[in-house]
């Protein structure tokens, strides 16, 4: 059994390409007591992952000249451990696989899952990172909100921003959100139930705004950071949140434009406030179990954009910051 991975050749400067990537073909992993080895099926592609490439001080460390590209993945343990009946073969699980087709680590490092209560690709979707950044990111660090509030989301109908948004509106909160191209903003306004959306590619963002949300902004979810933060604070409320979840509109620049308006904090008494999900690895279980609920109620949908074939990673990770995925980006191997 062959292995095939992409592994991190040259730092990026600017957006990522397939240039900065070595595709390979290697033997399968042998693995060691205690440990599994998994055929990955689908791997996440997230935002998070250009943040990954980076030199320099981050929540983790960068992936190495030379090793094989970060990813969360799902699959099946065609390899069971030998002194852990946790795991057996034929089991489905989801862990840090990275880019490639085989992969090997400790038992302790898969999470077993159900493939029957939801489709692979969904596991790295709502019920994965993105559903659990969304969860945790309004409901505490958003939080506390408050039905009738007014929540703006960027980026929403991307994996992450769908999420929150819908999330707002099970909580009785009322939903703009901000996407590119009338498709997106249809779909999440006639789809997923927000009140209202803005298209950043063809409408007036500033006035927009301004007519979305007469009475400011309660909770801002940013993804985006950039020129659309800066106009979020510019329309908040007193005593808003900022909720800061990434700034995909800065991750291929040189330098990273702050926000000009912060200010508007101060004279607001408003919190902004960044998280990073891994922090709330203790509580994912709560998480899930509510977005389960709610999606088996029909009240939180999901959309997959799924790429396939692992020769294809490069420009699938392209299409996330041209804005070209339509939900959740998952490349199948």
């Amino acid at each position: 059994m062959k292995n095939q991975q992409w592994k991190l050749k040259a730092r990026p400067t600017g957006m990522v390409s397939r240039e900065n990537f070595d595709f390979v073909e290697a033997a399968a992993p042998s693995i060691n007591d205690g440990e599994a080895l998994v055929e990955v099926q689908y791997v996440s592609l997230d935002p998070a992952m250009r943040g990954w490439l980076n030199e320099g001080k981050s929540y983790v460390p960068p992936v190495g000249i030379g090793e094989v590209m970060r990813a969360i993945g799902v699959g099946k343990v065609v390899e069971a451990p030998k002194n852990d009946p946790a795991l057996k073969v034929g089991d489905f699980v989801v862990g840090m696989t990275g880019i490639q087709l085989l992969s090997s680590a400790p038992a302790k490092a898969w999470t077993k899952i159900d493939p029957s209560l939801m489709a692979l690709p969904r596991w790295l979707g709502i019920l994965g990172m993105p559903g659990m950044t969304a969860y945790f990111g309004l409901l505490d660090i958003g939080g506390p909100i408050k039905a009738g509030e007014t929540l703006v989301v960027s980026a929403a109908s991307g994996a992450v921003g769908a999420v929150v948004g819908q999330i707002g509106k099970i909580h009785g909160m009322r939903v703009v959100g901000i996407a590119g191209g009338g498709d997106k903003c249809r779909y999440i306004v006639d789809e997923l139930g927000f009140d209202a959306a803005i298209d950043y590619k063809h409408d007036d963002v500033r006035a927009k705004m301004r007519e979305a949300c007469p009475q400011g902004i309660d909770v801002y979810f940013d993804n985006v950071g950039g020129e659309i933060l800066d106009l979020a604070l510019a329309s908040l409320r007193k005593k808003a949140r900022v909720v800061i979840c990434g700034a995909i509109s800065q991750y291929n620049s040189p330098s990273f434009v702050g926000p000009k308006n912060y200010m508007s904090l101060l004279v607001n008494r408003a919190r902004m406030e960044g998280f990073v999900v891994f922090d709330y690895a203790p509580r994912y279980a709560e998480a899930a179990m509510a977005i389960a609920k709610w999606h088996k109620e029909g009240k939180l949908k999901a959309r997959e954009d799924i790429v396939d074939g692992i020769a294809q990673f490069p420009e699938a990770l392209q299409k996330l910051f041209r804005g070209e995925n339509f939900g959740k980006l998952v490349l199948k191997l």
